[in-house]
């Protein structure tokens, strides 16, 4: 099966999307987290965690990630000011 990079993020947004896209029944890889983990490093480019998916569904992990954002920017937006 060929896998294929979909983002490329720090740690902990690494950690959220795969939950994300494996509770939508979407298999997850993470490569180079080992080097972060290893010297601490959550920033940086020795931070940065590829997210990997089957190819054969990276439009449909694509569009769950849009839809999350969108979602995101909706309730960060549609807050009334205090």
């Amino acid at each position: 099966m060929a896998w294929v990079v979909i983002r490329e993020v720090g740690r902990l947004e690494a950690d959220f999307l795969r939950s994300l896209l494996t509770s939508a029944g979407i298999p997850v890889r993470l490569e180079g987290e080992a080097i972060g983990r290893l010297y601490s490093l959550n920033a940086g480019p020795l931070g940065q965690v590829r997210v990997l998916v089957p190819a054969k569904l990276a439009c449909q992990a694509l569009l769950i990630l849009q839809v999350e954002r969108e979602q995101g920017d909706g309730e960060e937006t549609g807050k009334s000011p205090e």
